[in-house]
């Protein structure tokens, strides 16, 4: 048995669920913020058998997909910000960070 977390932009959490869903997964979707861009993202919990992963891992895969977003850089801490012009920043985000981890007990109640 493994837990595979899932963290995907906001953007793709509601078409990567309906895709387990088509699949027969179950998952619980928690809503999360991204330390970097400080945005709203989803985290998926996903229990499943061992020989089901690759599996899950081609559905996140599928559909969830990188993108280029404009960000404000921060401005300079101790310097002169008279001088400082902030020019947005054209960033990659998106796409899924996916962790698989073992389970030794699962139970449902």
């Amino acid at each position: 048995m493994k837990l595979i977390m899932a963290v995907v932009q906001d953007q793709d959490s509601n078409r990567l669920m309906s895709a387990l869903v088509e699949n027969n997964f179950r998952a619980t979707k928690l809503a999360t913020t991204g330390g970097f861009l400080k945005s709203g993202n989803t985290t998926f919990m996903i229990g499943t058998e061992d020989v089901r992963v690759n599996k899950a891992l081609q559905i996140i895969r599928d559909n969830c997909k990188t993108r280029e977003q404009l960000m404000a850089p921060v401005s300079p801490m101790g310097g002169n910000a008279d001088s400082y012009i902030p020019y947005p920043v054209e960033v990659s985000v998106g796409g899924a960070t996916v962790f698989v981890l073992p389970i030794d007990q699962f139970h449902q109640f």
